[in-house]
């Protein structure tokens, strides 16, 4: 947990944040353009997907280095990663039409968006950093997001193989970020408790 400092809303990070919002929509039709259905497509949303990932972990690092903690980014900076993963759980989920995939999908955004009014309902006091597993976490969710929108078991000739790999160890990592989905929030939720019963006794 690192305490808050005030700090100007004009800064690097939370350019960065807020370009990963406008991306939200693009990353949905990019990944949903002609039903799924066109490679071309779904490669411009892998893109799209990457760059918000390396996004998300620039402005994290910056805001820590530099000290740019702000109002707009304890509040923007999850609602952006929340929006950008849960457009990419919803999207796979239509193309894949799986009902398992669709209780994953349900069950992370559940957590998700749970644990981001949780840590925006004491942000006012003190910023609650991800712990460990949430950070494995995340990493494991981006790979099998990653490995799900980019078209990798649709390739061929040459690239077949290591397409049908790297589609498989998406799967592999969804299951992981699953379980990590789980564990993590309940730690999370562990932590939030604690920081109230502080709170209330400060």
């Amino acid at each position: 947990m690192k305490e808050l400092s005030p700090g100007s809303n004009w800064n690097v990070p939370n350019a960065l944040t807020a370009l990963r919002i406008v991306m939200v929509p693009f990353l949905g039709w990019a990944l949903l353009h002609d039903g799924g259905e066109s490679d071309g497509w779904r490669w411009i949303a892998y893109a799209l997907f990457v760059v918000a990932m390396v996004t998300d972990k620039i402005d994290g690092d910056l805001a820590r280095k530099h000290n740019l903690i702000t109002n707009f980014g304890k509040i923007a900076d999850p609602i952006a990663d929340k929006a950008i993963t849960g457009m990419a759980f919803i999207g796979i989920s239509i193309i894949w039409d799986e009902w398992w995939l669709w209780v994953i999908t349900i069950v992370v955004l559940v957590r998700e968006w749970s644990v981001t009014f949780a840590r925006l309902s004491i942000a006012k006091h003190v910023v609650m950093a991800a712990n460990q597993s949430g950070k494995v976490k995340t990493l494991a969710q981006a790979l099998a997001l990653g490995g799900f929108i980019g078209p990798f078991n649709d390739l061929s000739g040459f690239w077949r193989v290591p397409g049908l790999i790297l589609w498989w160890a998406a799967v592999v990592c969804l299951v992981a970020a699953v379980v990590l989905t789980i564990t993590s929030g309940l730690e999370f939720a562990r932590d939030v408790m604690r920081q109230r019963r502080k709170i209330t006794a400060a």
